[in-house]
């Protein structure tokens, strides 16, 4: 017999956890199911630890920048096993402060991979439940590259857990992934190379941006190659090697002592059982309407990386488990619009972007200024030593309205706060130019990139 629930949630991360405790406290009997650790992909596999390991890197930056300009000493590195057993005290207890979480709320907590038996039933370690509602929050999972060898290659999550840090490192992909682990392995002495097929990686960023990137990445000694589609990985020895096609023709080898997956994620849905529930997916996830409910089965609704519609960041996710909380609880009463969502590449220095590219805005016929700059010589970065900072905002003529903001430089994940502000809230490029900002800050500069 099943043991029966109001919701089972399928997924600990930020949003399965959103909409577990959300329904629990207005009295519903909840369960809720993971197969990995509980916690979820942002705080033991992805931003919270890549964070503390980015802070270090920067850490590290900022004294070689700052060499014989009051900073004495010579070049330092990174050392990676101080600093994978510090990243390791943000993320060890979380499994346990969840379960405890969750007994203490009241939330029956299950470890194993679910798999529907039908629209509203789960089978979970051998035994079934069943629910009037059913979310799913299972996260992303690394893609198939496709390719021989590809069983060589490690995740981002054994990358995190490395003990020492291999001395030639190839990443495949040209993804945040890739360019985040890039520049903290370069932080720690490492040979890095970045293959990527495209012509460009960091598509979702303004190109101009991203070749400073690619620049200032080259620079520190990181090689980043485009057009180099991966063709197999091989071992050899202890190594191994990756091979590729370049734009030329012919076959070009990467030698590494590790290979790194950096190419892109996508839904973990796959052995979840869709078709006995009769949920619709695509290739970005569950299919959901605008209330995050899915379009074949209204008893199932989705969140985060595991549904179709919002960018694939974790306040996002968090965003559309609240809406999939209040329409569970109140019926179909809230509806998703992706709203202006910054996203940030945390390289040193980071990539930030918020609303349109300027393709895009070209694309939907808007009448719009372009305003762009290096600021490197600027204060700021003069004072800190950077020499890498430009910015690019699209301001509409007619409105005067931002319409996009991207950044490269020291302070881009906070400046793009600003701007998403001025996006989400209809502040006019005007009305920020004439903010007064405390002085001397990064904001304060705003003023004379408008």
């Amino acid at each position: 017999m099943a043991k029966k629930y109001d919701v089972i949630v399928i997924g600990t991360g930020a949003a399965g956890s959103t909409v577990a405790y959300a329904c629990q406290a207005a009295g519903r009997t909840v369960a809720i199911i993971d197969s990995l650790p509980y916690g979820g992909t942002c705080a033991l596999r992805g931003c919270d630890p890549k964070k503390v390991m980015v802070g270090l890197a920067e850490t590290v930056d900022a004294h070689n920048r700052l060499l014989g300009y009051g900073v004495p000493g010579t070049q330092v590195l990174v050392d990676w096993p101080k600093l994978a057993a510090f990243k390791a005290t943000f993320v060890e207890l979380v499994p346990q402060s969840q379960v405890a979480a969750y007994e203490s709320a009241g939330i029956d907590a299950y470890h194993g991979r679910a798999r529907f038996l039908s629209p509203r039933e789960l089978e979970v370690n051998e035994e079934t439940l069943e629910a009037d509602f059913i979310t799913i929050a299972t996260g992303a999972a690394p893609m198939d590259l496709g390719v021989p060898g590809a069983e060589l290659v490690v995740t981002s999550d054994d990358w995190l857990d490395l003990k020492e840090m291999p001395k030639r490192i190839v990443f495949i992909g040209g993804c945040f992934i890739s360019f985040e682990f890039a520049h903290i392995a370069n932080a720690v002495g490492a040979e890095v190379t970045i293959l990527d097929r495209g012509k460009r990686p960091l598509k979702p960023f303004d190109s101009d941006l991203v070749a400073d990137l690619v620049g200032a990445a080259k620079k520190r000694g990181i090689n980043v190659k485009a057009e180099r589609p991966v063709l197999a990985v091989e071992r050899d020895g202890s190594a191994f090697v990756v091979k590729t096609k370049p734009p030329d023709g012919g076959e070009e080898d990467f030698s590494a002592d590790l290979v790194v997956h950096g190419a892109g994620r996508v839904p973990q849905v796959a052995d979840l059982g869709l078709d006995a529930a009769g949920v619709e997916t695509g290739r970005r996830g569950v299919k959901v309407n605008a209330y995050m409910q899915s379009v074949s089965n209204p008893a199932v609704y989705a969140a985060g990386d595991a549904a179709e519609p919002g960018p694939a960041l974790t306040p996002v996710a968090g965003r559309e488990a609240e809406i999939v909380a209040d329409n569970i609880l109140n019926g179909k009463t809230r509806e998703f619009v992706v709203p202006g969502v910054p996203s940030i590449v945390y390289t040193v220095p980071p990539l930030g972007a918020v609303g349109l590219l300027e393709g895009q805005a070209s694309e939907q016929g808007l009448d719009f200024k372009v305003n762009q700059g290096d600021f490197s010589s600027w204060y700021h970065n003069r004072r800190l030593r950077e020499e890498y900072a430009a910015y690019k905002i699209l301001v509409d003529n007619q409105t005067d309205l931002v319409l996009g903001a991207h950044f490269f430089g020291l302070a881009a994940e906070e400046l793009i706060n600003l701007f998403t502000l001025a996006i989400n809230q209809g502040i006019t490029a005007t009305e920020l130019r004439r903010t007064i900002f405390a002085y001397p800050t990064f904001s304060y500069d705003i003023s004379y990139m408008l």
